[in-house]
């Protein structure tokens, strides 16, 4: 895990370096005056992120239920599982998301979240837009949603790190990509993601280097500050982007030197049944758990997933209601088991748990009705075998997203979609701006808030004109 460590110092050092030019991002005194000027409903974020592609259809929000046999049309195929019922009344969920659904009365369901129109379908292309608000490409470096709320808000409790990730890893496809938008863009080092990919192995990370002394660790840090200082590449840029980097190693060191801070990551201290209730979900459902300790500690942002792989979890391109299942037992108990945990600790009204993915999937449409993009994959005139039976392609006109606590209604349904194909969106549309704004606005950010840079003004979403969609707050 020493590899961590120095994973964590090199990729805020590049994050940095990657943007020094663009300058002190300052806040104009217009947006100061603003800030604070909203009443905030909640102090912390668990962003759950279902990458790959999440078909609503099979989970959040089923229509009619075809049963497989061979020799199916694939166009009578909307849901490949039966519904069933959830705490609230008229509202059903896909066969598989019992606990879930049982908790929905402390929340609310979007049906209805449309993903932009970004061409050829990438999934890095859409999670680029998700997490930033921005279109790729871009000539300044969007800011992560976490890093904006890191910068803006500063941490609950200064000895953790305010933006920790959870599951992300690099190494399958797309991986300059994902990394794009995995950064704190210009704002600068100390608001990056603190990343932590094996949640039952979170505590080895934040520990410093066994059998090293005191002294010795004390020394290094010194050290490395001095090289950062000294260092022909740090001498590029601005002022301000130069001491964030070396503010972004004294976050570090001071999370390595505090045994208390580390508590919070140190899974093995959770009780037996707690911990195997999470560990159903595999990582994710460890990386819930070890989340709901970060909240307890006083953590700002945090972003669970299972990480991104071509052809795996989400991205069910083949066998996908199979897949799906496998996926529903994954999430089910992990993601409702969160929510009674901090409700029982009496968390759950500050914190916004948002459940999402970057766009839907459907048998038969690529992108949206009325703009539909080339096919990725083909769909036999007949379902031959179960390979085929399940969501395939992707589908950008209507989505599912799920918000816990924070100030959001309880037991409530917001947007409308079609029940017949194509199972687009009829009603109260979001955009992935607005869906931002909201976020914000639970924080008491308002939507227009911005950072100047380059005597520019950079806002939290395009333009600073996505307004929050009010009616999902009580």
């Amino acid at each position: 895990m020493n590899t961590n460590r120095r994973d964590f110092l090199s990729s805020a050092s590049a994050a940095t370096l990657g943007a020094l030019a663009a300058g002190y991002p300052a806040t104009t005194a217009a947006a100061r005056a603003k800030e604070g000027s909203l009443n905030a409903t909640a102090d912390t974020v668990i962003v759950l992120w279902l990458a790959g592609g999440m078909a609503s259809t099979d989970t959040f929000d089923p229509k009619r239920y075809t049963p497989y046999e061979k020799g199916l049309d694939p166009n009578r195929v909307l849901s490949t599982f039966p519904s069933i019922d959830t705490a609230v009344d008229g509202l059903k969920f896909s066969q598989g998301l019992e606990k879930i659904g049982a908790v929905m009365d402390r929340g609310t369901l979007i049906k209805t979240y449309r993903a932009a129109d970004l061409g050829f379908i990438l999934h890095s292309r859409h999670q680029y837009h998700w997490h930033t608000a921005y279109e790729p490409p871009l000539t300044v470096a969007a800011p992560h949603i976490g890093s904006w709320i890191s910068r803006t808000l500063g941490p609950l409790n200064p000895d953790l790190p305010a933006f920790i990730d959870i599951g992300q890893t690099f190494d399958g496809g797309e991986k300059e990509a994902l990394q794009a938008f995995h950064t704190s863009g210009f704002l600068g080092s100390e608001f990056a993601p603190f990343f932590l990919v094996e949640p039952d192995q979170a505590v080895e990370a934040v520990k410093p280097p066994v059998g090293m002394s005191d002294t010795r660790f004390a020394n290094r840090y010194q050290a490395y500050k001095k090289m950062l200082a000294d260092s022909p590449i740090s001498k590029h840029g601005s002022e301000h982007q130069r001491e964030s980097l070396l503010r972004s190693v004294d976050d570090a060191h001071r999370l390595l030197s505090n045994p208390k801070a580390r508590q919070a990551f140190d899974l093995s201290q959770e009780p037996k049944e707690s911990y195997d209730t999470y560990k159903v979900g595999g990582r994710f459902g460890l990386g819930c758990l070890l989340a709901r300790r970060l909240t307890e500690a006083g953590a700002r942002f945090i972003e669970v997933t299972h990480g991104y792989y071509p052809f795996k979890y989400w991205d069910t391109h083949d066998n996908g209601h199979s897949k799906i299942k496998e996926l529903k037992a994954m999430i089910d108990a992990p993601i409702a088991q969160l929510v009674l945990d901090l409700e029982a600790r009496q968390l759950l009204d500050r914190t916004l748990i948002v459940v999402a993915s970057e766009f839907s999937r459907d048998m038969m449409t690529e992108g949206k009705p009325e703009k539909k993009v080339k096919d990725q994959v083909s769909i036999p005139h007949r379902i031959e075998g179960p390979q085929h039976y399940g969501m395939h392609r992707h589908f950008t006109g209507a989505g599912s997203v799920l918000m816990f606590g924070g100030g959001v209604k309880k037991g409530f349904v917001y947007g409308e979609t079609a029940d017949e194909r194509p199972c687009t969106t009829v009603k109260d549309p979001i955009s992935t701006a607005q869906l931002h704004a909201s976020i914000y606005r639970a924080l008491g950010i308002p939507h227009d808030h911005h950072y100047d840079v380059e005597q520019r003004p950079f806002y939290v979403t395009p333009d600073g004109t996505a307004e929050p969609v009010m009616d999902l707050f009580g």
